[in-house]
């Protein structure tokens, strides 16, 4: 049986109160934000993490590691020298990866340089330019509209030089090498649901296996940045990938959406049919959903060079609700309450994980008498409903083939009540593990 975690309350107080912390830095794909904010995660966890500094242009995959990127400040002043759009208010008004710029303009010649949201006029978006050398500012629209004519200084006090990208690893070694794959991706700004959210759920689950006397697989996290930073971690890590025998990037998980699943590249992994059990048993209609070639690092463990089986699971999917790279994104929009909901939904997917196992029937030939095992009485006043009609299911599928979760799949019985039948049944002598 899996250990208990935290009190969801406090579980979801504690996620909150991480993303409360993180919410002001100004992340990148390098530089010291990333340094800063897995400078802070580590706080959180019960382990040092295993930081790793990849000097620019070392070549990853078909990729290479870009120059750093820092920037201490960054205004638009009018002509009295006040400040109409300032970073230090907020950091999501530099288009990320800008480099230095130092001059005066006009708005003519400011303005293709100006990113804001007609459709959401109070939102800033958020905006990066990565891989190409370009400058820019964001700003919401009721801002933009406001800018009479005349010069501006402008000035984005950044550098975009020779340096390192960043990552986090935290390992949990289990009675297995077989790992599990914990990814969440630490590159976006003052966002808080895409993804300190990802980081506060990530971080949570570590600490509760780390505090579990035994684990049946060795768990490790990856706090890494988008695309670039998954690249960078496979590039390094080719050992280890044969290893993942299940994974998720978590992203998205703490607004008020519906939970989606998003299946590996082969769609019946472990991992896919755990997780479409997990939500199946919540009742609320959950979606899981195919894997398709864009959104976040899913894409790289199941590129056709590693096809690690490694899902998603989010709350609202990336690009699909509004707030999606905006201000809007903010620490109202994210709660402590559906960060506890998110870390039972991840916490249940390992779990069934953990728990998944093939048994032979040991009396095969006929249904074994139960009652002489004293097994329906042991159970005759549990509070676990059709807990007999699932060991007769049990003792009917368990032929060295069939696991757990199609057990709990052909039933049509929470995965919980297959497994307690399960034990009943393996510590009377009727099964045994295959």
């Amino acid at each position: 049986m899996p250990e208990p975690g935290p009190e969801p309350d406090d579980a979801g107080a504690r996620m909150y109160a991480l993303v409360e912390a993180l919410y002001p830095i100004c992340r990148s794909i390098t530089g010291d934000g990333v340094r800063d904010t897995l400078a802070r995660i580590e706080r959180a966890l019960p382990a040092p993490l295993i930081r790793t500094e990849v000097p620019s242009g070392t070549p990853v995959l078909d990729w290479t590691v870009p120059d750093e990127w820092n920037i201490r400040d960054a205004w638009i002043a009018d002509a009295r020298g006040v400040r109409v759009v300032d970073f230090r208010a907020c950091n999501l008004h530099v288009v990320n990866y800008s480099v230095p710029v130092r001059a005066r303009m006009t708005l003519a010649e400011l303005r293709p340089h100006l990113h804001a949201l007609p459709d959401h006029p109070d939102w800033i978006p958020y905006r990066t330019s990565y891989y190409a050398k370009a400058w820019g500012f964001c700003l919401s629209q009721r801002q933009l509209d406001a800018l009479p004519d005349g010069d501006y200084e402008v000035c984005i006090d950044s550098t975009l030089a020779p340096g390192h990208l960043s990552y986090g690893e935290l390992v949990l070694p289990g009675e297995a090498p077989d790992e599990i794959l914990l990814s969440t991706h630490v590159c976006h700004p003052s966002l808080c649901n895409d993804n300190l959210s990802g980081i506060a759920v990530a971080t949570a689950l570590a600490r509760e296996l780390a505090a579990r006397p035994r684990r049946r697989w060795t768990y490790r996290f990856v706090f890494a940045p988008g695309t670039i930073g998954a690249i960078t971690w496979l590039a390094q890590h080719r050992d280890v990938v044969p290893r993942i025998r299940a994974g998720l990037t978590i992203m998205c998980v703490g607004s008020a959406h519906p939970f989606t699943y998003k299946r590996t590249l082969a769609g019946d992994a472990e991992v896919d049919r755990a997780a479409a059990i997990v939500l199946g048993d919540r009742g609320a209609g959950d979606p899981v959903i195919d894997f398709f070639p864009y959104g976040y690092d899913e894409r790289q463990y199941n590129s056709p060079g590693f096809r690690a089986p490694v899902g998603s699971v989010m709350r609202g999917r990336h690009g699909m609700f509004p707030e999606y790279h905006t201000s809007a994104d903010d620490l109202g929009f994210v709660s402590a309450e559906r960060l506890a909901e998110s870390l039972a939904v991840v916490r249940g997917i390992v779990d069934v994980l953990e728990a998944n196992r093939r048994y032979q029937n040991l009396a095969p030939h006929g249904e074994p008498q139960l009652g002489k095992r004293g097994l329906y009485r042991a159970t005759g006043g549990t509070s676990i409903p059709d807990l007999n009609l699932a060991m007769l299911w049990v003792l009917q599928l368990s032929d060295g083939r069939c696991d757990l979760v199609a057990i709990a799949e052909r039933a049509k019985l929470p995965f919980a009540t297959i497994r307690v039948a399960a034990d009943h049944l393996r510590d009377a002598g009727l099964l045994s593990e295959a």
